[in-house]
């Protein structure tokens, strides 16, 4: 069995990219790349996967079916997580997540996705213009192609 340290580990073989893929109403997948990590959920302290987004087509699915599929490569290696995404932003507020506290969750999930920034400042500005989210999956089921 993988666990999600070991897919973390393998994502950053590869700047963090994986494949999110999301269920559409008519039931057919919708996938993109985005740079995800491994941090502590902000509520429950669990290891989440987490990534940052204002992609409307994967909020729209993830808000009316949350479940979603991350998967991670470098070479022929790769691993999937397989979990319940949870939203936190500005258009999918949580009553614990006041604006202070989600500005530094979003700067805490591009961190963990290996991301830096020179002008934390700006990032701060542009993730509130463009309402920025933070998705955080949490793991029901973790695998890979790993033979040992």
């Amino acid at each position: 069995m993988t666990t999600i340290d070991e897919l973390a580990a393998l994502g950053r073989e590869e700047q963090g990219l994986a494949v999110i893929s999301t269920a559409r109403a008519d039931q057919t997948i919708q996938s993109s790349v985005v740079n995800v990590g491994v941090l502590a959920h902000p509520l429950t302290g669990k290891d989440v996967l987490g990534f940052v987004t204002y992609g409307p087509v994967k909020l729209a699915n993830l808000r009316a079916r949350p479940q979603v599929t991350a998967t991670i490569r470098s070479g022929w290696r790769w691993a999937a997580l397989e979990g319940t995404a949870q939203l936190i932003g500005p258009d999918d507020p949580h009553p614990d997540i006041d604006a202070e506290r989600l500005r530094l969750l979003l700067r805490e999930v591009f961190t963990a996705a290996g991301g830096t920034h020179d002008d934390w400042d700006t990032y701060d500005r542009v993730m509130a213009e463009q309402r920025r989210a933070a998705v955080l999956i949490e793991p029901s089921r973790v695998y890979s192609n790993k033979t040992s």
